[in-house]
């Protein structure tokens, strides 16, 4: 028998979804970038284990927000991308994206970002 999950508001509904340390970035760079190998995740987000990337990957599937897309071949080659309903947090992404952006900016924050 599975559980349903009671949330507060919808707000607590999208955190459950897109939050976590690693999941918004993810999310991030593939509205930014449509189809992502893992490799390539693993290249834009070196403080994440492959064990905790994976996790969360898995997550994002089981939510319906990112699609995964295994090829038939050696050494296995897996793609992902955003699901149509995935696509509809790409607003939200960039919201959060630039004010993250406006917030560093201020430099009372002491706050960097890499450079693009």
């Amino acid at each position: 028998m599975v559980k349903s999950k009671v949330y507060g508001c919808s707000v607590e509904v999208t955190i459950g979804v897109i939050g976590g340390k690693w999941k918004s970035v993810v999310l991030y760079h593939l509205t930014k970038e449509r189809v992502i190998r893992f490799g390539e995740l693993r290249r834009l987000l070196p403080n994440v284990t492959a064990q905790m990337l994976t996790s969360q990957l898995r997550e994002l599937e089981a939510d319906g927000v990112v699609h995964r897309k295994v090829y038939p071949q050696v050494p296995p080659k897996v793609e992902y991308s955003l699901t149509p309903f995935g696509n509809s947090l790409a607003p939200i992404i960039r919201a959060m994206a630039s004010w993250g952006e406006s917030y560093a900016s201020d430099k009372r924050k002491r706050i960097s970002l890499v450079p693009k």
